[in-house]
């Protein structure tokens, strides 16, 4: 299989990937999708995530006093 990020083509996950990435239900990703308060690709009707959008959107969700 061919290395896509070489080729500049970003590494897309499904909802039950990101759900059990994030630790929550797939319920709770969809509702976050449809709120539009995480970063979405959509490719004709279904919809992924960029892996290195999320890694950034989980850093910008980061509370004062939050880092271990």
């Amino acid at each position: 299989m061919a290395d896509y990020q070489q080729l500049g083509f970003p590494e897309l996950i499904d909802i039950d990937t990101l759900a059990e990435l994030l630790g929550v239900g797939e319920r709770y990703v969809r509702r976050m999708v449809a709120e539009r308060r995480v970063p979405t690709v959509r490719v004709g009707r279904l919809i992924r995530f960029d892996l290195a959008e999320i890694r950034r959107w989980i850093e910008e969700q980061r509370q004062p006093g939050a880092r271990s």
